[in-house]
């Protein structure tokens, strides 16, 4: 389980975020401010840090860069997170090594996106935006998904649906948990959306539909063979 540090002032941000990563299968850990952070930071290095520009004290800034001077810390992969939403800000982070970075207010559906395609080019920078099980193909800096080369025409939600299941194949996903990381939402009545989306990728899919496994009474999940 990969764990994700969040460095966020605002509590019902954090908790937001939290309650999301943990949802979507993170290990999420959160922090007010930097003390309890680099306390952290000494015991346990994390996958990536959600790592917020306005805080009290020692600001965002001055966070990023006191990582990338650490040569044990310097890799980890750090996504910036702000209310701000000029072009200074996000040259200014980038330029100090962020590897991306999301405006405030963003949706939690964009933040996991952007979360496991920053893991993706970290574990292997050589690598396209693309995965691959099978016949199925997605790639994500398209935006397509294509089934024994010829594409396949989804929607938003349906496309979002099938990265989910394929960034972590094998790993059952709970209903609730697609809502959550899917339709940012957590009303357990929509649950037959997910259901509904699921018949409609499948059907769209066509018999690389197989792919996607049925677990009873839990929810779904990626099977590398149908």
């Amino acid at each position: 389980m990969s764990l994700i540090y969040c460095l966020e002032d605002d509590e019902a941000v954090r908790g937001l975020i939290l309650y999301t990563l943990n949802g979507a299968g993170f290990e999420g850990r959160g922090f007010a401010e930097s003390g309890p952070f680099w306390a952290a930071m000494a015991a346990r290095t994390p996958r990536l840090i959600l790592l917020d520009i306005m805080l009290p004290g020692e600001d965002g800034m001055q966070v990023l860069a006191k990582l990338r001077q650490k040569p044990a810390w310097a890799a980890v992969p750090v996504i910036m997170t702000t209310a701000r939403g000029t072009e200074y800000d996000k040259v200014a982070g980038l330029d100090l090594g962020a590897d991306d970075y999301l405006v405030k207010p963003f949706g939690m559906m964009e933040m996991l996106s952007r979360i496991r395609a920053v893991l993706r080019r970290a574990s292997d920078p050589g690598e396209a935006d693309i995965l691959q099980i099978g016949p199925l193909a997605l790639n994500d800096r398209e935006h397509t998904v294509a089934v024994n080369g010829e594409k396949v025409a989804l929607t938003l939600k349906e496309y979002d649906l099938l990265h989910l299941l394929m960034t972590e194949p094998g790993r059952v996903f709970g209903r609730d948990a697609l809502l959550r990381a899917v339709w940012d939402t957590d009303y357990a009545g929509e649950t037959r959306t997910v259901d509904a989306h699921v018949r409609s990728l499948r059907a769209k899919l066509g018999p690389a539909g197989d792919y996607i496994g049925t677990v009873r009474g839990v929810g779904y999940r990626l099977e590398e063979k149908p």
